[in-house]
């Protein structure tokens, strides 16, 4: 396995104390510092180590797309054995910024409304290649002044299923709530609902106490097999098992489970698909269910139904107690919305 950067300055400086190590850590945060011959905190001695032993980003751009409203921004980033991914900025409602960062470079999970499945899985990202994501960022806003310059939110919606890269992601988030003023309820892991590492979750005292998000998309057993194949069996029953746990466990007001459903026209968004999840909802403890309306993908034969579909889709499940709400549609004109980041061979 590929050595973290932390790993690497322990390695190389073997003897030096631990705040010598965190005066190099602390410096990636710093927009200012551009490269390791800026840390200046550290001896000039220790920064002519570091420009030729560890590289200051695991990352770098390959291709940028900015939507034409200039809320959204995606950027085709290079990882160092040259494979491509991708990561999204949005503008919230806040007025600073949102991060999708992808977990992994393509996806194994087959959502069948999903571009990035048709990739396959290519590999995991380090620790390293998550955390630069952020840094990316960081780094544009700051050379472009013209925008707001505060990143407030992480998700992790884009490439890949992050519980499948369950110690990457942990590390990465832990290192942001290190060095950013982000919070644990500012960052939000949404999974396709892998139980064996949610099960982790409940037990892991290393975990961060992140938000957490599940892709669920039918509260049918067998429609969600048909929509995402890689589901298990019974995976409805244990799924709504772990969510009374997590709740007596992990949850309160600010801390709930959140279920993501994608609004697949005359396939999951019907008034009988409504009051099943209402249903699997109510079952579940503190829940609350984010809808998002279809995206279109190139090759799929699915559909966004129309507003007045969707509105009664979202009443359905209010009439019954549920707590509704909908993710705003940004940067399709550049394909950076939900469902639609893919790294295609043209690029």
């Amino acid at each position: 396995m590929q050595q973290t950067r932390t790993q690497l300055f322990h390695a190389t400086f073997p003897t030096e104390p631990k705040f010598r190590i965190e005066q190099m850590e602390r410096g990636l945060f710093d927009v200012s510092v551009k490269g390791w011959e800026q840390l200046t905190t550290v001896p000039k001695q220790m920064r002519e180590t570091l420009t030729r032993d560890v590289p200051f980003s695991s990352v770098t751009l390959f291709q940028l797309f900015t939507s034409k409203t200039k809320d959204t921004y995606k950027a085709l980033l290079q990882a160092q054995d040259k494979k491509l991914f991708e990561s999204v900025l949005m503008e919230n409602r806040r007025g600073q910024w949102t991060i999708c960062v992808s977990s992994q470079i393509g996806c194994a999970m087959k959502c069948t409304f999903c571009a990035t499945g048709t990739m396959g899985l290519k590999r995991s990202l380090t620790p390293d290649e998550i955390v630069d994501q952020y840094r990316y960022w960081m780094s544009f806003l700051s050379d472009h002044p013209e925008l707001p310059q505060r990143i407030s939110n992480v998700v992790f919606m884009g490439m890949g299923e992050p519980l499948a890269n369950y110690e990457s992601v942990k590390t990465a988030i832990n290192t942001w709530l290190k060095y950013t003023d982000l919070g644990p309820t500012h960052i939000t892991v949404s999974t396709v609902g892998i139980l064996t590492q949610l099960e982790r979750i409940l037990t892991d005292p290393d975990w961060p106490h992140v938000r957490i998000a599940v892709s669920l998309h039918s509260a049918n057993q067998k429609r969600r097999e048909e929509i995402v194949p890689t589901t298990v069996p019974d995976f409805l029953i244990k799924l709504a098992d772990w969510a009374v746990r997590y709740d007596q466990t992990l949850g309160n007001r600010r801390h709930h489970v959140t279920y993501e459903y994608t609004l697949l026209c005359n396939v999951n968004d019907n008034p009988a698909d409504a009051n099943e999840l209402a249903r699997f909802i109510l079952k579940t403890g503190s829940s609350k269910v984010n809808v998002i309306p279809y995206n279109p993908v190139k090759g799929k034969a699915f559909s966004r139904g129309d507003v007045g579909r969707i509105d009664a889709f979202k009443d359905a499940l209010r009439s019954k107690g549920v707590t509704v709400t909908q993710r705003k549609t940004m940067g399709v004109d550049i394909a950076a919305a939900c469902g639609q980041l893919v790294v295609e061979a043209a690029k």
